[in-house]
């Protein structure tokens, strides 16, 4: 049964898999395309910081739509590596965290306490979310599961950076990825107490 990152990037590959294809003939290599998401979100972060909450958003969304388009450029061309899978996730955790960094300190300058401490609760659950699926792997155990995985997070904190419902779209994030950690916890322990 699929997961659901995997049944979103299925929707998405009716916009993804054209787009790849226009990039593969550009000969982009996927981890070019990841760094050039990368480098987008540290300007989504700087306009984040200097105020301008809803641009730096779309810059968000834009930017981390290449993590849709380096795995589909990759396949499309036969240039899947362990490397490149490597480098996708570091980035994508150091990409998340700038945006977050950014967040702080628009809250900070703007004297917004509640925002101030909800985001580094919701980037410490973050990485979470990310570290409990990789030290569950690394001990021999699948764990997809959880309800809150990156691009459901992206979307969430999007939608709450254009609306202007930030603090209470932040709020939910924060107790939603907890939430994800406790799952993946649970998954793996359930899933050690089926092993001899």
């Amino acid at each position: 049964m699929p997961t659901k990152d995997e049944w979103l990037r299925t929707q998405a590959m009716v916009i993804t898999r054209p787009v790849a294809v226009e990039l593969a003939r550009l000969n982009l290599h996927p981890n070019t395309l990841t760094l050039i998401g990368f480098a987008l979100n540290v300007v989504a972060a700087v306009i984040v910081g200097l105020g301008r909450v809803r641009l730096g958003a779309v810059m968000m969304l834009v930017a981390s739509s290449t993590d849709a388009l380096d795995g589909m450029l990759a396949r499309l061309t036969s240039q899947q590596s362990r490397f490149g899978a490597f480098l996708d996730s570091v980035l994508d955790r150091l990409s998340e965290g700038a945006v977050l960094i950014g967040l702080l300190a628009w809250y900070l300058g703007h004297q917004m306490m509640v925002g101030a401490y909800l985001v580094p609760v919701f980037l410490l659950g973050s990485v979470m979310v990310s570290y409990t699926r990789a030290r569950a792997e690394g001990v021999g155990y699948e764990c997809k599961v959880g309800l809150l995985t990156r691009p459901v997070r992206v979307v969430l904190l999007g939608f709450g950076m254009l609306t202007g419902w930030l603090t209470p779209v932040l709020a939910v994030l924060v107790a939603l990825t907890w939430y994800t950690v406790g799952q993946r916890m649970l998954h793996v322990y359930r899933a050690s107490r089926r092993q001899p």
